[in-house]
C-alpha cells in the first residue's frame, strides 16, 4: 500500500519574545490509503497545529512532509491551495458551511473552485450527499438540518472531489453521543468503500479506538497508543 502521509523528522517552533516554543520535535508519521489514523492528546499539544502541517497550511520549522509523494512545502502557496482543493479533504469541529446556501451548494464549492463545470458539480455533490445519506436534503440550507446532519454535509464537501486523505480536526466534538456514533460510523464505511485516509485530532477515545491506529502527542512527541490491529 503506498503512503499517502510521509511525515519526516518534522519540528515546529515557535519565537514567543526572545524565548523559543518548541510545540513537538523530530515527529515522523506515514499513512497509508484506506487507512484511518486518530491523534490524540491534552489540550495545547499540538495536535491541531500537526494537522495543519499536514494539511499545508503551515510550515515546519524543519524536517520533510510528503502528501500523495508531492513536497507541499516547496509548492508556492498558489500550487499548495490547488493541491489541497485536488488531494485533501477537511472537516473540523464546526461544520463551516455557508448558511445562504443549500447543503447541494455548500458541496459544491469545492468543484467549483477546481475550475469544474456547473453542471458536473451538481451531479459530483448530488452523489456524494446520497453517499452519507442526505438525498433528501439536497435543498436545505444549514439552518434546516440538524447537528448530524450539518456535519454530514461537511464530510461530503471534503470527499467530492475524491480526496486522497481527509484530515479531521474534531469532528464530533459538537455532537451529543449517538449523533457522534452515527458520524464515526460513517467514516467507517467511506474509509472502508472508497479507499480514503483519514487523520483525526478528536478527544473521544472510544472513536479513535474503534477505527484504526491511534498515536498520543505528549511532551512534543507522537508515541504508540494503539496499532492499526489491535
Amino acid at each position: 500500500m503506498n503512503d499517502v502521509i510521509d511525515c519526516q523528522q518534522v519540528t515546529r517552533t515557535y519565537n514567543e519574545g526572545p524565548e523559543k516554543l518548541t510545540i513537538f520535535s523530530d515527529i515522523s508519521l506515514q499513512v497509508a490509503a484506506g487507512e484511518t489514523v486518530a491523534i490524540v492528546g491534552s489540550s495545547g499539544a499540538g495536535k491541531t497545529t500537526l494537522l495543519n502541517l499536514l494539511g499545508g497550511l503551515d510550515r515546519p520549522s524543519s524536517g520533510h512532509i510528503s502528501i500523495c509523494n508531492q513536497d507541499i512545502h516547496r509548492m508556492s502557496e498558489a500550487g499548495r491551495a490547488r493541491f489541497r482543493n485536488r488531494h485533501l479533504g477537511f472537516v473540523y469541529q464546526f461544520h463551516h458551511l455557508l448558511p445562504e446556501f443549500t447543503a447541494l451548494e455548500n458541496v459544491m464549492m469545492p468543484c467549483a473552485l477546481g475550475g469544474m463545470s456547473v453542471k458536473t458539480a451538481e451531479e459530483k455533490a448530488s452523489a456524494v450527499l446520497a453517499k452519507v445519506g442526505l438525498s433528501e436534503r439536497l435543498s436545505h440550507k444549514p439552518g434546516e438540518l440538524s447537528g448530524g446532519e450539518r456535519q454530514r454535509v461537511a464530510i461530503a464537501r471534503a470527499l467530492v472531489n475524491e480526496p486522497e486523505c481527509v484530515l479531521m480536526d474534531e469532528p464530533t466534538g459538537n455532537l451529543d453521543e449517538h449523533t457522534g456514533e452515527g458520524v464515526r460510523q460513517l467514516i467507517e464505511s467511506l474509509r472502508d468503500q472508497l479507499g480514503i485516509a483519514f487523520v483525526m485530532v478528536t478527544h473521544d477515545m472510544s472513536m479513535a479506538r474503534s477505527l484504526g491506529r491511534v498515536l498520543r502527542l505528549e511532551q512534543g512527541r507522537l508515541l504508540v497508543e494503539q496499532e492499526a490491529d489491535s
